[in-house]
């Protein structure tokens, strides 16, 4: 996967004050239960059945001492097997005496004196997902009185094990069983989206209701339920939200570059903020990300206008969401694997006027633009703006610096990209001086540094770089530029900098795939395995391949959306496998197809739990990457299992 050149906006912020915020209605005051989407945390992301009290007393301390609750944190949720498997003589349920020995009143104790809120879990079947403690199915008045009796302020309410009754009669029922207690409590429906619950949810009693079946620490879960929330944006508002699932950002299986786009996106979309890493253990990078009170006030916006996707051009997105003070948000998303440069407008945004004052939410920095609104994005990273019309913005002009990285850097041919620098605000930039810095290995072409008189409002200066191979070492090939500058508000800097993946041809023969390097890998459920079958979201977790009852030694084990992406440099003549779903799942439906430089070399049909494995291959002549695709087959991703077996390249 390329992590290209990301470039900022000027160091130094200007002095112009923003718009103040439109006042909020008396009413949020004294604000109700969900009426804005609860920030809190989560246990079951990272350390799923591992729980006990003191890891959760744990976490309520860590979210006081990091800041968190000062960002707006306030729910510490328990999820999963913190019960007993039986009930008690009275049909009651009963915490774990090993792990939870002080009960869940006590704990709420502790929770409430730091002035936070504790959250539980139960499902509305007849036991939890995980079948070590009771579900609350034919059990909810029981259950939710105990909740209140201990205290608890938050239920996250599943679908697991649910006898296949209606999911409305269960979930209203769990509903009406909160309500009697008299005790305010969030209720979050977890239906996994199955029954459209953004259409009944608030009759149910409910403040959230998922959209979608669990996320997983990976950029194929993430993107894939980013997707399905296109369209859902009518049936959120004040009291009700929609829920696309916890938040993974810190726990690893993400860059830092994807974690902001997961957490931008999900603050853009009113999403519930739970954050489900290890807190105290938790960098700094991700600190920043979580804590970023600029992009949490667009989740939290009083309006409660649930942003959407405005724009999809292939690999890069524009996203949008109105606020209550007039100002509009907007995340430039580059969902591919370069980087590149990202434009919308006020106007697309939905604002008038002639000059606007734009905040980059993830520097702080305050620009002014003529109406253009750009970055230069980074691989699976997003630029995040606010922008206010402004009739008289102080600030420099909004200036970008782009050096794009390529997908992939060969290592026997030369590499080119441009430089470039390009004004959009309403004043000039003068005395501009841009440098590149050569990448270990390599030889540039020319000169590094150039000087520009100016460049005026609204244009752009650029100049082709090259560098030629000469002794290129290592996985990544590096690129960095910096430029200086003047402006009416004095000078600014800009950096960008980045990498691409070093490449070279395979070898001559036959390689299997599974031990060939790889260009990228995207999978929605875990990684994709090298050698087993998929497994679930753990690392070198798989099994022997097995497809309706055959087994295979080798191969590629993947989960849909998946992609495995390979660089074959135009030396290779063809590929082949046998594809099917793994038997270490009964359930869903999958297509797969092989891609060559993006286009559509074979596919298969929709396969089933069972189906023999079906025999895929195409002709590679003249191709550069070849791709390895595996879709949901238009009815979701769950238990999408799917296996490339004895998968080769021959070259």
């Amino acid at each position: 996967m390329a992590v290209a050149i990301a470039a900022c906006t000027s160091v130094v912020t200007v002095v112009e004050a923003v718009p103040a915020a439109a006042a909020e209605p008396s009413y949020f005051a004294a604000q109700r239960v969900g009426e804005r989407p609860p920030m809190g945390w989560n246990s079951w992301n990272r350390f799923g059945c591992d729980i006990n009290e003191d890891l959760i007393r744990g976490a309520a301390d860590a979210l006081v001492s990091s800041g968190m609750k000062d960002a707006g944190y306030q729910y510490v949720n328990i999820d999963d097997c913190w019960a007993e498997q039986n009930r008690t003589a009275e049909g009651k349920l009963e915490p774990s005496h090993e792990r939870f020995p002080h009960g869940i009143k006590t704990l709420a104790d502790y929770v409430h004196g730091l002035g936070l809120k504790l959250g539980i879990y139960t499902s509305a079947g007849t036991l939890t997902c995980q079948k070590t403690m009771p579900g609350a199915l034919d059990h909810e008045e029981a259950d939710a009185q105990s909740f209140a009796d201990w205290g608890v302020d938050y239920l996250k309410y599943d679908n697991c094990n649910n006898q296949g009754r209606p999911a409305i009669e269960r979930y209203t029922k769990m509903g009406d069983a909160i309500k009697k207690t008299g005790r305010p409590m969030i209720y979050a429906l977890c239906e996994w989206g199955e029954n459209k619950p953004w259409t009944w949810g608030r009759d149910a009693g409910a403040q959230l209701w998922r959209t979608t079946g669990d996320i997983s620490d990976n950029w194929g879960s993430m993107t894939f339920i980013l997707d399905q929330q296109v369209g859902l944006e009518k049936f959120a508002g004040p009291g009700g939200w929609n829920d696309p699932d916890m938040l993974e950002v810190g726990n690893g299986g993400m860059t830092d570059a994807e974690y902001r786009s997961h957490f931008a996106l999900w603050a853009l979309l009113n999403a519930p903020l739970l954050a489900g890493n290890d807190l105290p253990a938790m960098s700094p990078a991700t600190k920043a990300i979580l804590e970023n009170k600029d992009v949490i006030a667009l989740d939290q916006d009083w309006a409660g206008a649930q942003g959407h996707k405005l724009r999809d051009d292939g690999d890069t997105e524009v996203w949008a969401k109105p606020m209550s003070d007039g100002s509009a948000a907007v995340v430039l998303f580059n969902r591919g694997p370069a980087s590149t440069t990202i434009s919308t407008t006020a106007a697309e945004l939905g604002l008038e006027g002639h000059t606007f004052l734009v905040r980059d939410l993830w520097t702080g920095t305050e620009t002014e633009t003529a109406g253009t609104l750009r970055d230069a994005v980074a691989s699976h990273d997003s630029s995040v703006f606010r922008v206010w019309p402004s009739t008289h913005p102080s600030a420099a002009p909004m200036t970008t610096l782009a050096l794009p990285a390529p997908d992939y850097a060969p290592a026997d041919r030369p590499l080119t990209t441009t430089l470039q620098v390009t004004n959009d605000g309403s004043t000039p930039i003068t005395q501009l001086r841009a440098t590149v810095a050569t990448p270990v290995g390599w030889q540039l072409d020319g000169p590094a540094t150039f000087a520009v008189p100016a460049v005026p409002p609204g244009k752009s200066w650029q100049q082709q770089i090259t560098f030629t191979p000469v002794a290129p070492s290592g996985d990544r090939v590096r690129l960095a530029a910096k430029a200086d500058y003047v402006t009416a508000w004095g000078k600014r800097a800009l950096g960008a900098e980045g990498t691409s993946p070093l490449v070279s041809r395979p070898p001559s023969g036959t390689t299997a795939l599974s031990k060939a390097p790889w260009l990228s890998s995207d999978n929605g459920w875990g990684p994709a395995e090298r050698g087993t079958s998929n497994g679930e979201a753990q690392p070198g977790d798989g099994h022997r391949i097995t497809i309706a009852g055959v087994g295979y030694d080798d191969g590629i084990g993947a989960h849909a959306p998946s992609s495995v992406r390979v660089y074959v440099g135009g030396s290779c003549t063809s590929v082949g496998a046998l594809v099917g779903m793994d038997d270490e799942n009964s359930g869903g439906s999958v297509g797969f197809r092989i891609l060559g430089d993006g286009k559509e070399l074979a596919a298969t049909g929709v396969m089933h739990p069972g189906d023999k494995a079906q025999a895929l291959s195409a002709q590679l002549t003249g191709i550069q990457v070849l791709e390895l695709s595996v879709n949901d087959a238009g009815d979701g991703n769950t238990n999408d299992h799917a296996d490339w077996a004895n998968a080769t390249i021959t070259c």
